[in-house]
């Protein structure tokens, strides 16, 4: 179990993380104030090839809360669970399990534990060719569901640390991340650095 913080522009993330060799579990905590005020608590449990088995979350914050259990089968279809109460102008949480199909991994908006499944199961940390990945995409703290087309490609290593430099890529957005030899990020610029 590695216990990780990461400092944000506009907040902070605590995770515990348990990997091994092609499992994944993962609890953690963050603060945000982007768009709104919030705090966000969820688990992630993935499966074999370090496929997604369930992501659970919950945002909240003055006056609203909601949550989000968004889970796939070993047949590889999705279902999604939402609740919303009271009114943070932010988009309904949810979206349309059947738009995931073939999907295989969840994107948490904003949380650094996520763009750990595509590193490990291709095994970027040591090369590879450009992949290119659909995502189960959830915006933080609306808890909406999007597929969303993501690129990763190896750069280079970190030498003496097992480490990579990986570019991650979608749309406009791009970002050269480097993960430790774990495949957990270290510093996702312009989203996250490891305290």
């Amino acid at each position: 179990m590695v216990a990780i913080t990461w400092i944000k522009p506009a907040g902070a993330e605590y995770a515990s993380v348990r990997i091994g060799t092609d499992l994944l579990h993962a609890s953690g905590l963050a603060i945000g104030a982007v768009p709104v005020p919030y705090h966000l608590h969820y688990t992630l449990t993935c499966g074999q090839d370090y496929v997604t088995r369930e992501l659970s979350v919950r945002t909240y914050g003055e006056g609203w809360s909601r949550s989000l259990r968004l889970a796939r089968d070993a047949g590889g279809s999705w279902q999604l669970t939402t609740e919303a109460d009271g009114e943070a102008g932010l988009p309904a949480p949810g979206g349309d399990p059947a738009a995931l199909a073939g999907v295989l991994d969840c994107d948490l908006g904003e949380c650094p534990v996520t763009n750990t499944m595509p590193v490990l199961r291709h095994g970027l940390l040591s090369g590879g060719e450009p992949i290119d990945f659909a995502m189960a995409w959830v915006s933080v703290p609306a808890l909406a569901v999007h597929v969303n087309a993501q690129r990763y490609t190896f750069l280079r290593q970190l030498p003496g640390t097992g480490g990579a430099v990986i570019n991650y890529s979608s749309g406009d957005f791009s970002a050269d991340v480097s993960f430790d030899k774990d495949g957990l990020v270290v510093d996702y610029p312009g989203l996250a650095t490891r305290a």
